[in-house]
């Protein structure tokens, strides 16, 4: 299944949220160091619900640590600076989708590592600063896996 990267995360309902997301659709969740918040945090719990022992999360360090776990796939960094909708991509199950901090979004030095086509944004309309992340995390993943026929649900 896809695996969600969340790029130092900073808002602990986000992630719980989408610790959810990860054990209902199969998905595997990392986030990169350092976070906003502890994982024990109690807004991550509430929002998780009992959904963190069904989850398959993994912390890495720092940016290289990930992309050493997930090499040789096929990443794509979702941005409001991206080139190419999510729409017009033909995801395939073991893709990498990179979301980055809700703050700011991925620095530049991370988006230079993708070209263009690997590079996709949310269509917003105009005038529009960026979605919520586990809602921008929740629509891309549910067209990826939509894609693949669902793969491995009921």
């Amino acid at each position: 299944m896809f695996d969600i990267v969340l790029y130092q995360p900073e808002i602990p309902p986000n992630t719980g949220n989408l610790i959810r997301l990860a054990a209902n659709t199969g998905c595997r969740l990392h986030l990169v160091e350092p976070l906003g918040f502890d994982l024990s945090d109690k807004q991550v719990a509430r929002a998780g619900l009992d959904y963190h022992d069904m989850a398959c999360v993994r912390v890495h360090p720092d940016w290289d640590a990930v992309q050493a776990e997930l090499a040789g796939r096929r990443w794509f960094a979702l941005t409001t600076k991206g080139g190419r909708s999510y729409a017009t991509i033909d995801f395939k199950i073991d893709d990498v989708l990179l979301f980055g901090p809700e703050s700011r979004g991925l620095p530049p030095d991370i988006l230079a590592q993708f070209d263009l086509d690997h590079r996709l944004r949310l269509p917003m309309l105009p005038g529009s600063r960026s979605m919520n992340l586990s809602n921008a995390v929740s629509v891309t993943v549910f067209e990826a896996w939509r894609q693949n026929g669902f793969a491995g649900g009921v």
